[in-house]
Parts: structure tokens; sequence; C-alpha cells
């Protein structure tokens, strides 16, 4: 009887000796798991942030920025006002449409990465601070495209324009209008969103990752197409058709953002086509960032007008403005413009 009660209790302990070190775990100090106690199921680990979760975060930013924009200026309550003046002395325009978007974007992206830096074009006004949360979903394209990848926290910079093509949406020429977040990571774009409001089109891509965007495969290097902005056309257009003959398209247009979409292969009636994006003068870089990414993650380039690339870190200015080009020789783009990159400091 003694022996068979032994066995007995012998069996009761292994049965429950697994359950009680579970209690009992649960009042004792332990090492965190893995994402830490304050984490979701899923997500990074303390100090650091899953560049997939933030790609998904901030392709809805663009979108609720947009929605902000497309509300205002078809309720043509713009307020626009100059905030200030360009290197050139034109008027720097600042409407509804900026503020609320940039709240609208911020906020969202604080929320979700409260670690990360993030560099707005619009000041934050923290006594108007919103409360928006993400849920943490990812869009299925973005999962089946991306695949997770932890960087640390103070490693990441998030640019955020909330509304680029400011003047151009005062005219009401809304084609031209983007919203955009870019991601960089050490001071190179790895992530880009560029949002168009008034027809719900998104291009996103990440390097070394995916996009759902393309870039166009006609190209005419002798006689490129050359996208520029509309006050600087005249600058471009003379060295351009002296370096490329007399037939050299110009495109004057608005936004960086659509600049860059312009060399893409885009579904959109009112997009125009281009080879080339060059601008001449100081660019602030949330213009510029996620358009950057864009192009790296489908093997373009956009530098400066002597070659170098473009760190996003530091200060907003890029100083010598740029060049972008996909499928093209972009060294031997820069070669043939020798006389741009004196323009750029006049």
């Amino acid at each position: 009887m003694a022996v068979f009660c032994l066995l007995g209790l012998g069996v009761l302990y292994h049965l429950y000796s697994g359950f009680l070190a579970g209690r009992f775990a649960a009042f004792m100090p332990s090492e965190p798991a893995a994402g830490g106690p304050e984490s979701p199921r899923g997500s990074a680990p303390a100090g650091s942030v899953d560049l997939r979760e933030l790609l998904a975060v901030s392709v809805l930013a663009a979108a609720r920025g947009g929605e902000e924009v497309k509300r205002v200026r078809e309720g043509n309550v713009l307020n626009a006002k100059a905030k200030g003046k360009t290197r050139e002395g034109a008027d720097e325009q600042l409407t509804t449409g900026d503020l609320l978007s940039n709240r609208r974007m911020f906020y969202l992206l604080k929320s979700a990465f409260p670690a990360v830096q993030i560099n707005s074009e619009e000041r934050v006004d923290t006594a108007d601070q919103e409360t928006v949360s993400w849920d943490r979903s990812i869009p299925e394209d973005i999962k089946q495209k991306i695949q997770p990848k932890e960087v640390p926290a103070e490693s990441v910079t998030v640019w955020i324009d909330p509304l680029d093509a400011t003047q151009e949406y005062t005219e009401d020429l809304r084609q031209y209008v983007t919203t955009m977040v870019c991601v960089a990571v050490n001071g190179k774009p790895v992530i880009g969103v560029i949002h168009k409001p008034f027809s719900a089109y998104t291009a996103w891509a990440m390097v070394d990752g995916g996009s759902n965007v393309k870039a166009r495969s006609s190209y005419n290097e002798k006689t490129p197409r050359i996208i520029v902005s509309r006050s600087h056309a005249g600058k471009v257009e003379q060295v351009a058709r002296q370096t490329f003959g007399n037939k050299t398209v110009i495109i004057p247009a608005g936004g960086a953002g659509y600049k860059v979409l312009a060399l893409l292969d885009v579904a959109e009636k009112n997009q125009e086509e281009a080879d080339v994006y060059i601008h001449v003068t100081h660019i602030k870089k949330w213009d510029i960032c996620a358009g950057n990414a864009v192009l790296r993650a489908l093997g373009g380039h956009m530098t400066t007008l002597t070659g170098e690339e473009i760190s996003y870190t530091g200060s907003d200015g890029n100083e010598g403005g740029l060049i972008a080009s996909i499928n093209m020789n972009h060294k031997a783009l820069i070669e043939k413009l020798p006389d741009l990159e004196k323009t750029s400091h006049k």
C-alpha cells in the first residue's frame, strides 16, 4: 500500500508541477517577454520599430491628412495667408488644409511610434493636440509584399509633408497636390508614401522590401522630357535645350510629389509623364524625402545636381538642388548638365 501511495503522489506531482510553477512565476521577478509587457503581440521589442508597421501607419497617415486637405478645399475655407518668403522672394502660403492635415498626420504617427523623431513642415501646437489611435492593422497588400524588419528607434526619422504644392492648392490646381510621409534610417530614405487626395491614389515603396508602383519602361535619353517647378522652368529650359537639343520637352508642374510620380507608371488621367525631374534651388527635405525613397526602392536615383546623396538628418533644407531619374544613366545626366549646379546657388 505504501508503494502504491508513493506512486500516486509521484503522478500527481508531475501533473501539477508545471501548472504550479507557472502560477508562482507570475508573482516572481523575471525577464520580460519579447516585445515587453506594454507591447501588443507581434510588435517590435521596446527600443526598436518594425518598418512594416511604420509603412502601414504612414500610408494611413497620408490618407487621413489627405481627407482634411480635400475637405477644406471643397468647402472653400482655405483661410490662406503668407507664412513667409521663399528665397526667390515669393510668398510661402499657409492654409487651414496644411494645418489640419499636419495635426492629423503628426498625432497618428506619434501615438503609434512615440519614440520616433518626427519632422514636419508645419509647427505642431501641443495645445491643439488630437487623440488619434492606430489599431495596428496592416493592409493585405503590404502583408503580402513586405516582411517585418526591426530597426533601432533612435535611428529613425520621419518626415511629413502635410500638403505639398500649397500654392497650387490655393489656385485650385488639384492635380498637383499630395500628402507625403517618408521614413529615413540613419539618414537614408527607406520608406516613401505619396498620396493624391483628390483622386485617392497612393503610391508607396520600401527599399529592399516592395512597392505598389512601378517605373515606366519607355525613355528617350537623348531628348528627355524634363519636369520642373512652374517658377523655375525658364532657368532650366535654356540649359536643357543647349545640352539635349531644341526637341527637349520642358514640363512646368507644381509639387515635388507630383513630379516624382511623373517618372513612374501611374494610372492617373491627370498625371503627366516625364523622364527627368530637376530642381535648381534650395528645397526642404520633407518635400523630397518620400519621392527619394520611392525612387531608391525602384532602382532610381535622386541626388544633388553634383551627384551627391541627400542625407535626411540634421537641417531641414537641401542646398544643392536635385536631379531625379529612373532606368536612365544618372551619372551621364549629371555630366551633361554642369551649368545647373551654378544656377542652384543664384
